[in-house]
């Protein structure tokens, strides 16, 4: 055998050599864990007092726009019919963290700090979406609505809000110092104060406050008042679960172009002004910039 045979000979056998190693490593890696794996149920967290967003008519019966986005988006990946559990808002990340649930749907505001890795200082969690979009309103009783046109009406009011929400942390903002607050668990807590006329008004997410509305005819929207940053609705998720994120987000842009988008939203939140649905309904660079990331491609996540 000449020289460069033999040097032909080494080569391919190092190569070959190589790739064998390289197969063998590959062979013994851990595959990303799939939420959608074994035919099992998927575990949905879901607000159960949110009437037109989310909401437990009886034991494991939830209705509602975010019921009607997960079953719709769980049944476009070919997943199993969910489960749904109630959450309330300040428990939405541990319980994916933890393992508690698999999703949240939860009418779960998109933010840069919870997309962030908890090394990192943020909440660890994906977002699909989103899948809508909401400015800040207040609900008043029906027949106080003529007091209430603006903001500064609220002045020296006494305004709910609920814990481990975005709509509790803008009225904190020094801007907002003249509207008092008082702080409740959870949205029904809220409403119930309403009511009975122990608070003036309830401020969180319009799309929210619009299934009040539809649920409880004494109580209305401020339709002149909506105020601060754009909450984008998003199913969360646990880091770690990339590819089932980026399932979910093919699923989402299919989704939100379809007949089915309005149908849902039109079934679940009739008093939502048309103008209001057409600001709420995302685009598809909106879903890529916000979805299955570490950080927000688009500036507008804050």
């Amino acid at each position: 055998m000449t020289d460069t045979r033999r040097r032909r000979s080494a080569l391919r056998a190092a190569t070959a050599a190589i790739l064998l190693a390289l197969a063998a490593g590959g062979c013994g890696a851990e595959p990303e864990p799939s939420i959608f794996a074994d035919k099992k149920k998927v575990r949905i967290g879901a607000k159960s007092d949110q009437p037109g967003t989310s909401r437990e008519r009886h034991a494991g019966d939830f209705d509602g726009l975010d019921i009607a986005v997960a079953r719709e988006l769980l049944d476009r990946v070919g997943a199993e019919p969910p489960i749904f559990n109630g959450i309330i808002s300040k428990n939405r990340a541990p319980a994916l963290r933890d393992g508690d649930v698999d999703l949240v749907v939860a009418t779960f505001s998109i933010t840069a700090q919870r997309m962030l890795p908890v090394k990192e200082g943020g909440e660890g969690l994906d977002f699909v979406g989103p899948y809508a979009s909401t400015q800040q309103g207040m609900l008043v009783r029906a027949a106080d609505l003529e007091r209430y046109h603006t903001l500064d009406d609220l002045n020296g009011r006494l305004v709910c809000v609920w814990k481990g929400t975005t709509s509790a942390d803008e009225l904190r903002k020094p801007s907002y110092s003249a509207i008092r607050l008082r702080e409740e668990d959870d949205a029904g807590f809220c409403v119930n104060a309403l009511k009975a006329g122990e608070v003036d008004a309830v401020s969180t997410d319009q799309l929210i406050l619009y299934g009040f509305m539809e649920a409880e005819p004494a109580l209305a929207v401020v339709p002149g008042i909506a105020f601060g940053a754009t909450n984008d609705y998003g199913v969360a998720l646990a880091k770690g679960h990339r590819k089932d994120c980026e399932r979910l987000r093919d699923a989402l842009r299919k989704y939100v172009v379809s007949n089915e988008w309005d149908r849902d939203v039109q079934n679940n939140l009739p008093q939502l002004p048309l103008e209001r649905r057409n600001e709420a309904r995302p685009t598809e660079i909106e879903i890529d910039a916000a979805s299955c990331r570490d950080r927000p491609a688009n500036a507008a996540v804050k």
